[in-house]
């Protein structure tokens, strides 16, 4: 029998590069049982202009089924974190949450390599945690602390990680899509191996950007998922009421499409690791069409939307509850380790809020720092008039 130490350091080697942070199996009897596979069924696909598609069915392990329910908690208490700290008044501004949308962020992650590119939409938070920033690097971010991933200049929406090429979110709706395509012809030229990632909403889908970005992408082959995450409402308008195609894995029309379920983990990591090896492979460009819900509506600021039909719905559509269902119904033996995690991910949540809440602001001094990574001749930045300048 395997001591607790000795299992924890074989799960420690078999994880991805990216930081997932260490989970306590203290029931795991032998390796064996640690990676011993079920095969789960996945949600039906829709296909637009492709023969064959996903696997109809997955497999996952023990090991695999507690780091993502792990990453699917952590993120769902981060952003129930943020609303907390914006009905306190720690939070100022914009902040959209993608709290119901865990599935998607998540079951992509897994079926991706560790240096692929990710660019966002403004709901990034879940990305960032996934491609290694820490909760509290987060939450010092949002609320404008020294200790932010970006010295707390940059807020919710301009979180990056330049290590992991997560090149963060956008406030400019639709901005991100052109941008992964370029990360895409990058790749493609440095023969890198791997690929891009472009998310956007399905209110960003009407815009012409969008569709210069497919254009390009399809034209060049670029090996890039553009990922419209159809939560069913943009802002405050449902889609039927601005849209005049909602089957939004069609609207690349020369660019192949895949319709996902992104309520459901198996199936949203089946789907793209299915359109990560056809853009490996040279085929170019795919679209995914993840249908999802959030439970927040569109930002904290504006008032919530249907606040009662959103609540119905993800009542039975809520992805962590129905991963748990699937875990718990297939392997009863899970009970214990997710208890555990539930505990773990409170504890280090409520770490995380309390050092973000009473960490330092940024200093005046760094106003101006950081906007260029090179300035020639020493030059300085003007600041609000053209007799103020500072040095960069």
């Amino acid at each position: 029998m395997l001591s607790f130490h000795r299992v924890g350091c074989l799960f420690q080697r078999t994880r991805r590069q990216i930081r997932v942070p260490m989970i306590p199996y203290r029931t795991v009897q032998s390796v064996a049982a640690f990676n011993e596979e079920i095969r789960l069924p996945v949600t039906n696909f829709k296909l637009h202009k492709l023969e064959s598609g996903p696997s109809a069915e997955a497999s996952l392990t023990k090991a695999d089924a507690l780091i993502y329910y792990r990453q699917m908690k952590m993120i769902r208490c981060m952003e129930e974190a943020i609303w907390d700290l914006f009905k306190s008044n720690h939070v100022r501004g914009q902040s959209h949450l993608s709290t119901g949308q865990e599935a998607c962020a998540v079951g992509m992650f897994a079926a991706l390599k560790p240096d692929d590119a990710i660019s966002c939409s403004h709901r990034n938070h879940a990305w960032a945690y996934l491609k290694g920033l820490s909760p509290h690097q987060i939450l010092a971010e949002i609320t404008g602390r020294i200790t932010g991933s970006s010295k707390g200049k940059g807020g919710s929406m301009h979180l990056y990680r330049k290590q992991t090429n997560f090149f963060g979110g956008s406030a400019i709706v639709g901005s991100q899509v052109p941008l992964g395509a370029g990360m895409a012809l990058a790749m493609k030229r440095q023969k890198r191996g791997n690929i891009s990632v472009a998310f956007y909403g399905e209110g960003a889908a009407n815009q012409g950007q969008v569709f210069e970005a497919f254009n390009i992408a399809k034209l060049w082959d670029l090996p890039v998922i553009f990922v419209c995450e159809n939560n069913q409402v943009a802002r405050n308008s449902e889609a039927h009421r601005t849209t005049a195609c909602t089957e939004f894995y069609t609207r690349g029309d020369y660019i192949p499409g895949i319709w996902v379920d992104g309520m459901d983990l198996l199936t949203v990591r089946e789907a793209t690791r299915w359109a990560a090896e056809y853009c490996r492979a040279g085929y170019g460009p795919i679209v995914i069409e993840m249908d999802t819900s959030h439970l927040h509506g569109h930002a904290i600021s504006v008032a919530n939307y249907d606040a009662l039909q959103i609540s119905d719905d993800m009542a039975s559509k809520d992805p962590i509850t129905k991963f748990l269902h699937q875990l718990l119904k297939n392997q009863p033996c899970f009970a214990d380790e997710l208890k555990e995690i539930d505990e773990i991910v409170a504890s280090e949540m409520e770490i995380a809020v309390e050092k973000a809440k009473n960490d330092p602001e940024p200093d005046e001094s760094e106003t101006f720092t950081e906007i260029c990574t090179t300035w020639p001749d020493q030059r300085k930045i003007r600041g609000c008039d053209a007799f103020s300048l500072h040095q960069s």
